[in-house]
């Protein structure tokens, strides 16, 4: 079973970082890494706090009763969007533009339940505060079907962003992840609806 702990400590790692990688020259060090677009600048924003909600659901997981190939979809994703949100965040940082909020929010989300977590109505997928408190609430019976099913879901607005970044960015790393959140997050869907077939 994967550790929470290793969620918190990577993104606290990387707004430690954030907070201490401005640049000192005058000119931003964009030009090694290419061009980008207001369309990547939209990826990476809304894509932060929407990945921040599924680790929030991860989080969820931590001493729920799970079928082995549920816990694997627990740790494929909290291994694959780690690491993205960081990538993210330091496109924006180097960009210039602001960190959403929601990615600290996440980190102290043991603190306040699931405060800060939101959904944006503009974010394809995302979760209301109300199904984010009641699979928080679930009885173990209820909670993993519960939770494959709003992943589906989850993941399919993802997709859709992936999918609009792909035909609108510029930035070449963007594009790449977008393919790849798009390729993997379709198999994912495509495991979860099977399990919840069985």
């Amino acid at each position: 079973m994967f550790r929470t702990t290793r969620l918190v400590t990577a993104l606290a790692a990387a707004a430690l970082v954030l907070a201490g990688c401005g640049s000192s020259d005058s000119e931003p060090e964009i030009a090694s890494h290419g061009a980008y677009n207001d369309a990547d600048v939209a990826f990476a924003t809304q894509m932060i706090p929407h990945h921040a909600q599924a680790l929030a659901m991860v989080d969820l997981t931590h001493g729920r009763p799970l079928d082995p190939p549920v816990q694997e979809i627990v740790q494929q994703i909290l291994d694959a969007q780690t690491p993205e949100i960081e990538t993210m965040a330091g496109w924006l940082d180097d960009w210039g533009r602001k960190v959403p909020a929601t990615m600290n929010d996440h980190m102290h989300a043991d603190e306040g339940g699931m405060a800060g977590m939101d959904s944006d109505s503009d974010t394809p997928g995302m979760m209301t505060a109300d199904e984010m408190a009641g699979l928080e609430s679930a009885s173990d019976a209820e909670f993993q079907d519960m939770w494959l099913e709003m992943m589906v879901r989850h993941h399919e607005g993802a997709i859709e962003m992936a999918k609009t970044e792909s035909q609108d960015g510029k930035f070449p790393a963007a594009l790449d992840l977008a393919d790849s959140i798009a390729t993997s997050q379709a198999k994912e869907i495509g495991t979860m609806k099977a399990l919840l077939a069985r």
